[in-house]
């Protein structure tokens, strides 16, 4: 449990070192304008012990599984390059694996701590370069137990993502191309970041335009009529590794996402709505992707919700990281400057209660 505190004391001091620190600032040029964004260093410096806890995991949630895999990875180039023709599913990360222990060599301490430098650098850049305020987004990512949820156990999956992730920028600027190459190479990684095709083009314009509605406004019918949702799932799966999915679940007694859960990532959405004409008054094109992105990971867990946590619950994180950059905006834009402290006191307060019944209480 002493670790699970260790890096909530950090991220305090985190905030209490840069309250007091003169400069430490760089000005950067985010889509034409120019903002303030904390140094470099500083930014890798508070992310540091999440990486280092990602290292020394033992056997937390997955990792017995991926040091398996890992062991039994051959050495060198040669051997790779026999062995993933017969690997049936998700061929780029045991490429990236094998790549990894042909380079670092086979301790997996080493191979875990490869992996989650390469998911930090990714998280670090994006949260730094966007959000309005660092620190609070790499709380966020913590007290919301994502860190704890992907990097400690869906790491194959979150490999997909943060390559998603990194291509932000792309998306922002509407470079098809590239984005597309992107989603494919992270498709290679885990078969589900196909989902991010149709989601670039839904989340593109301003917040809460008529695609994210229409979005949202379906995944209530797909939970209205959840029988029939499932059963044509089930037939969209049938050709690819999900093939039986709605089955697994089902025998597994999968009841769906916890409603806590849901609900917590849904704070920004329902924030979004509720301050709508601040962000189109700022028509700030991150925020606008952003806040569509935020969308869509509600409507995915609405329908986990009355579904499947283990297999639909996992798609929202392809968005719900953009959560992190919406809401300290939302915080710092839609309230008068004492209010905005509050509710900043009052979201710190609620995320570290989830953080608790996560942590204590579900796990």
């Amino acid at each position: 449990m002493s670790q699970y505190i260790f890096i909530l004391v950090w991220i305090a001091a985190m905030f209490f070192l840069k309250s007091v620190m003169s400069g430490g600032y760089r000005v950067e040029n985010i889509l034409g304008k120019k903002e303030y964004r904390v140094s470099w260093g500083f930014a890798a410096f508070a992310f540091c012990p999440v990486v280092i806890m990602a290292t020394f995991r033992g056997d937390m949630g997955d990792s017995y599984a991926y040091k398996t895999m890992f062991r039994n990875l051959p050495n060198t180039i040669s051997g790779l390059l026999n062995y993933i023709p017969s690997v049936t599913k998700d061929k780029g990360f045991s490429a990236l694996s094998g790549i990894i222990k042909c380079i670092f060599g086979s301790n997996d301490v080493v191979y875990f701590c490869v992996l989650a430098s390469i998911q930090a650098i990714i998280l670090v850049t994006i949260y730094r370069k966007y959000s309005t305020n660092y620190l609070l987004s790499i709380f966020l990512f913590i007290a919301s137990t994502d860190y704890l949820s992907w990097m400690f156990n869906g790491v194959r999956q979150f490999a997909a993502v943060t390559i998603i992730f990194a291509s932000t920028k792309f998306m922002l600027e509407k470079k098809w191309v590239p984005t597309i190459l992107m989603i494919l190479l992270a498709s290679t990684m885990h078969q589900s970041a196909l989902v991010m095709i149709p989601i670039v083009i839904i989340v593109q314009g301003k917040a809460w335009n008529k695609r994210t509605i229409l979005f949202l406004s379906a995944a209530l019918v797909a939970v209205t009529f959840v029988n029939q949702f499932t059963s044509i799932l089930d037939n969209m799966m049938q050709e690819t590794q999900y093939a039986n999915m709605v089955n697994d679940w089902t025998l597994w007694g999968d009841d769906g996402t916890n409603v806590f859960r849901v609900l917590v990532y849904s704070v920004p959405t329902i924030l979004s709505l509720i301050g709508l004409k601040y962000i189109h008054y700022e028509n700030d094109p991150v925020i606008n992707f952003c806040a569509n992105m935020s969308i869509v990971s509600t409507g995915l867990y609405i329908i986990s919700m009355f579904t499947s946590g283990i297999f639909i619950g996992r798609l929202p994180i392809y968005a719900s990281l953009y959560n992190y950059i919406l809401l300290p905006w939302e915080i710092d834009h839609m309230f008068t400057k004492k209010s905005s402290k509050i509710m900043g006191l009052f979201m710190v307060v609620a995320y570290l209660a989830f953080y608790w019944y996560q942590v204590v209480i579900t796990w």
